[in-house]
């Protein structure tokens, strides 16, 4: 008798709950889908549930590297060229063959002395926008790898991936590697060691829960209350410290964050200490160690500008939901809101200031090669990547030699490339 009882009360109970959500609230009513879940218990949405609201600040994300850094494979995304002799890379050991069959993209990796060759592996996942590279994964079931071949812009060629060897292997991708590219992944092992992943709950591009936490009960309340206009359950950055503003980008732009201190990679929210949950793998590195590969918040912390404006942060220069890349009139002005020709007088020739086009950032930000990420270019020639360094400063003529002589011998390897 009382389990009939109990029974009753919670089908009352259910039944209220289903006028008060179903009925009272009538069709205007509204759940959005969920689409991943966070370990503290908080729903991602996607960032479409943020177009009704924020048109003019979607349809600019879309066009941004952020929002672009990773995406299904599709013939949209894909930089690469697939007809017959633009589609191969020979290496010491291997050729890297990539086809394409319908709307599926593939590579194979054969030895060069054996027989021995991967089955055609697709290509599944695209990481990058574009402008410097991209690469891509590999679904097997559920265990995600990277595959052998990447694409290199600048030469509009395929590459080995970076750090990637010349010889037959599997290279798993985990989440120290993957938490830069999408907005949550759900790692099948919490530590986030493993590189088996949910593939239905997998959010690609860096996207407005990223930064703004997951969104469900800001979206619920808010289209359900429509004359509310104040914005409730979302995180709004200009409210925070100045040190949480930033620890908002250095999640992803400070380096090698290996050192896990509490959850797993996916675990920091922002507006949280970055330093509670990760820190950097390199600690105590000099400004001269520091690498442009991934640590622009060393580099920019590490600047006398920085040092010497108590609100900078990466906001001041940057807008995440623009795409800003190669407008030098923006960043200019960035510069001169304090540089003004008041205060301060370019000594730079009026013969480099032309070359440069009046380009603040091209002398004081210059394109540096990186210690840590090269890539191979066929069997031969190994090279740098080049990253902007955040480290704003006065740069030696010694050094702009430097690099403009490295530049210049991969110019004069691309070109004997493309000549044959």
């Amino acid at each position: 008798m009382k389990k009939k009882q109990f029974f009753l009360i919670l089908l009352f109970i259910a039944a209220i709950a289903y006028y008060w959500m179903c009925i009272k609230k009538g069709p205007e009513y509204y759940q959005p889908e969920v689409l991943a879940a966070h370990s503290n218990g908080a729903n991602f949405v996607g960032s479409k549930t943020c177009m009704e609201c924020h048109a003019d600040i979607y349809d600019t994300h879309l066009l941004t590297a952020h929002y672009n850094t990773s995406a299904i494979a599709s013939a949209e995304n894909m930089k690469g060229s697939f007809e017959a002799g633009l589609n191969t890379i020979s290496l010491r050991d291997t050729e890297v063959e990539m086809g394409k069959e319908g709307n599926a993209f593939y590579q194979q990796t054969k030895a060069k002395n054996t027989d021995e060759q991967m089955p055609p592996e697709t290509m599944d996942i695209v990481i990058g926008s574009g402008v410097k590279g991209q690469s891509f994964l590999n679904w097997k079931v559920e265990k995600l790898f990277q595959l052998q071949a990447s694409y290199y812009p600048a030469a509009d060629m395929w590459i080995n991936s970076p750090g990637y060897p010349d010889y037959l292997i599997q290279r798993p991708v985990r989440d120290g590697c993957l938490k830069c590219h999408v907005t949550h992944a759900t790692n099948r092992d919490f530590s986030g060691k493993g590189n088996q992943y949910d593939r239905n709950r997998m959010l690609f591009g860096v996207d407005c829960e990223r930064c703004h936490q997951p969104s469900e009960a800001h979206v619920v309340f808010h289209r359900n209350n429509p004359t509310i206009k104040e914005s409730k359950f979302m995180l709004k950055l200009d409210t925070l410290s100045r040190q949480l503003r930033l620890d908002a980008c250095a999640q992803c732009h400070s380096g090698p964050r290996e050192a896990i201190l509490k959850g797993n990679a996916f675990s920091y929210l922002t507006g949280e200490p970055l330093d509670e949950y990760s820190r950097n793998f390199y600690k105590g590195q000099t400004t001269s160690e520091l690498d442009v590969h991934g640590n622009q918040y060393g580099l920019l912390t590490s600047s006398k500008c920085f040092k010497l404006s108590p609100k900078m942060d990466c906001g001041t220069c940057h807008d995440p939901h623009k795409k800003q890349r190669g407008d030098v009139t923006h960043f200019n002005q960035k510069c001169m809101n304090c540089h003004d020709s008041g205060t301060v007088e370019c000594e730079a020739e009026t013969t480099e200031i032309n070359a440069m086009s009046n380009n603040c950032i091209a002398c004081h930000m210059p394109n540096t090669p990186s210690k840590i990420m090269s890539f191979q270019l066929g069997d031969s020639l190994t090279t740098p990547v080049y990253v902007r360094t955040h480290l704003i400063g006065i740069y030696s003529k010694e050094k702009e030699n430097i690099d403009k002589d490295s530049v210049e011998q991969l110019e004069k390897y691309i070109e004997e490339k493309m000549s044959n």
